[in-house]
């Protein structure tokens, strides 16, 4: 039995074909919202799970390819979506990338690369469809974004630093937007159980830093999920600027 407290949103989330988006995807079907499901991979798999949703809950899902990387990926994807749809009641900047560096190894290419997948083409993307927004005057905005722009984890400075930057943005436009009624909200996983993190994490910092957090458990994707889906609803409508630690109580 599932809600429909988002029923008839039309909501936009970006790398919905896995991890945290792809879970994020799923949730927002179950209730009731309508998805642009915008991804930089496009295969069979993603079209029989999308097609899976639409008719297990009776939603509106279209897969719209976006490359972040690619300015004019961002324009032909926003391009796409306003000739289905101009209303957007949900934004989930939720696409990203992941790579290891010390500060002393990282060279300026690398970290340009990783502040305009994670910084700039989010906050080209998300200036374009906050102004459908303001003419609606209502919305929500998510920014995934990580323990790591809080914490500084070590080894990760071009990650975290990028993910800090978008921490401190959602503060400035929670406050420039409110005045439209739009919120914007960011939540931050600790470890979660997607491809990206095992990817780039050795098992046995994961075995240690697993020890470290309340729960003895990383997350997985769903509840991660959840949250984001709550922002997304009304029934967060007095939660503006925030951002929500989602670590099993790291200790």
């Amino acid at each position: 039995m599932y809600s429909n407290f988002l029923k008839n949103k039309n909501v936009i989330v970006t790398g919905s074909n896995k991890g945290i988006g792809k879970a994020t995807l799923e949730e927002f079907a179950k209730n009731g919202a309508n998805v642009f499901a915008c991804t930089r991979t496009i295969t069979n798999d993603f079209k029989k799970f999308t097609e899976n949703l639409k008719k297990k809950h009776s939603v509106k899902i279209e897969i719209i390819k976006l490359d972040l990387a690619d300015k004019s990926s961002i324009s032909k994807c926003i391009e796409d979506i306003y000739k289905i749809e101009k209303n957007i009641d949900v934004l989930v900047n939720n696409a990203g990338m992941l790579f290891n560096s010390l500060f002393l190894m990282t060279p300026e290419k690398k970290l340009q690369e990783m502040f305009q997948i994670n910084y700039f083409s989010q906050v080209n993307f998300t200036q374009i469809i906050a102004k459908g927004m303001i003419k609606n005057k209502s919305g929500s905005i998510i920014f995934v974004s990580s323990t790591s722009g809080i914490n500084g984890d070590f080894g990760r400075f071009a990650y975290s630093s990028s993910k800090a930057a978008v921490i401190s943005t959602v503060k400035t436009l929670s406050k420039e937007l409110s005045s439209y009624k739009i919120r914007v909200n960011a939540v931050s996983p600790g470890l979660t159980e997607t491809d990206l993190m095992i990817s780039n994490t050795k098992k046995e910092i994961i075995e240690n830093e697993t020890k470290k957090i309340s729960l003895k458990r990383i997350a997985n994707t769903n509840e991660i999920a959840d949250v984001i889906t709550f922002l997304a609803s009304d029934k967060s409508s007095y939660i503006n600027g925030q951002n929500i630690i989602i670590d099993g109580g790291y200790l």
